[in-house]
């Protein structure tokens, strides 16, 4: 049975890194990565641990097998990742509906990925929908980074509902800055 649900143990953590890797940009090839998108950032044990201590993100589990996962960041994770530093830097001084993003309550979403054998079952959305089911209330929006070159999660980010409120380039990539608002 395929079931969404919050990481628990460290065994789905441990899942969640192997995921990553298996879709990571370099350990993909380039026609895969056109078409079957990727994810850029490598976690460890512990950095995953510390997110999870923070707020536990979602995965979806097939017996008990991790195939898909949603990494709930709290602004808290700043400090975890100097990777992002500049990402979080850059909200700072982002605006949400003619407001600042700072004067709303948001989290940003760490990374999405489905298993391939997985994907187009609607995973990606029941990611998201379990987000919103268990941090709408403490939350307004969530907001999460994609590279533009990653056309397949842009687009499966639009059909949810996020918006982008920016672009930009940096030395890795040029990025999109989406936010889904939950009011």
């Amino acid at each position: 049975m395929i079931q969404a649900s919050l990481t628990n143990t460290t065994q789905d953590l441990q899942q969640i890194l192997r995921l990553q890797e298996e879709n990571h940009a370099r350990n993909i090839s380039e026609t895969e990565l056109r078409s079957q998108g990727f994810v850029t950032l490598r976690h460890d044990i512990k950095i995953l641990e510390q997110m999870h201590n923070l707020a536990p993100s979602v995965i979806i589990k097939e017996d008990n097998n991790v195939v898909a996962y949603a990494l709930t960041m709290l602004q808290e994770c700043r400090q975890l990742i100097p990777d992002l530093e500049p990402m979080f830097a850059l909200l700072d001084g982002l605006s949400w509906n003619g407001k600042p993003l700072s004067d709303h309550s948001f989290y940003v979403m760490g990374q999405v990925c489905v298993a391939k054998e997985y994907r187009g079952q609607g995973l990606f959305d029941e990611l998201y929908r379990h987000h919103k089911k268990i941090y709408q209330r403490q939350f307004d929006l969530i907001i999460t980074e994609i590279a533009t070159r990653n056309h397949r999660s842009i687009r499966a980010h639009e059909r949810v509902g996020f918006k982008t409120i920016h672009t930009h380039l940096d030395e890795l990539d040029e990025w999109a800055v989406v936010g889904w608002d939950w009011n």
